[in-house]
């Protein structure tokens, strides 16, 4: 049974150390050792076997943990802690979490941070399904041509993206829903029709809000956010 015998990955996902694609790389890295010898991708976790990453002792189990942080501008969404702005040394939470998804370090807003590793993993089943809104200001005019562009889909890393909500705010700034996660995605289809981003803010995920944290500001979700999300993913 899968309760008594995991994959490695999964293992150290549900120790809550980190999402289970970042312990493919740690797998690959030789980081992980299971009784004294270095683990490789595939190998399975039995009862009773040790398994430790960079030398730190997991259990395979660990208390389930989500937060909503409002993520300032130049914290990294990384829990590499090779990065000195890396946003778990950051948070400083007392418990191993790690961030879900991207937010990039020029832009700032709602980022998901837990303790579950499985929740990634489907987060990137839904992906290119579930929503992600930002307030966004440019440094030229929103006319009704760059709206219509931007809504229809923009060719941006070999790809075009797919259709998304945008809607005008003011003279500089819309806000957009898109449903997918490409790199800087926002930030490349703007410079596409020739505007600059000037600020960038993630204001929702899915059915959750940034409401009136402010930036460095963070919460545990509600039970009813956690249920609603839980919903969705399923």
């Amino acid at each position: 049974m899968e309760s008594e015998n995991k994959r490695l990955n999964k293992f150290i996902a549900d120790s809550g150390y980190c999402s289970r694609r970042e312990a493919d790389r740690l797998i690959s890295e030789g980081r992980v050792l299971i009784d004294g010898r270095v683990g490789v991708l595939g190998d399975r976790v039995l009862p009773g076997m040790q398994v430790l990453v960079d030398h730190h002792p997991l259990s395979g189990q660990g208390e389930k943990v989500y937060l909503l942080l409002n993520k300032p501008v130049g914290i990294v969404c990384t829990a590499d802690p090779r990065e000195p702005m890396n946003v778990v040394d950051y948070l400083s939470y007392p418990i191993r979490i790690f961030p879900v998804g991207r937010l990039d370090k020029d832009s700032e807003g709602l980022l998901l941070l837990t303790s579950d590793g499985e929740i990634v993993n489907r987060l990137l089943r839904a992906a290119g399904g579930h929503e992600k809104e930002y307030e966004v200001t440019v440094d030229r005019p929103v006319t009704p041509d760059f709206i219509r562009g931007m809504s229809a889909g923009v060719p941006i890393l070999g790809t075009v993206t797919l259709p998304c909500k945008i809607r005008r705010t003011g003279e500089r700034s819309f806000t957009i829903v898109i449903v997918q996660g490409l790199n800087r995605q926002i930030r490349r289809m703007c410079e596409h029709f020739g505007y600059n981003v000037r600020s960038l803010k993630r204001v929702r995920i899915m059915n959750l809000r940034l409401g009136s944290l402010r930036p460095g500001q963070w919460r545990e979700l509600t039970d009813d956010e956690l249920n609603e999300l839980l919903r969705r993913l399923s």
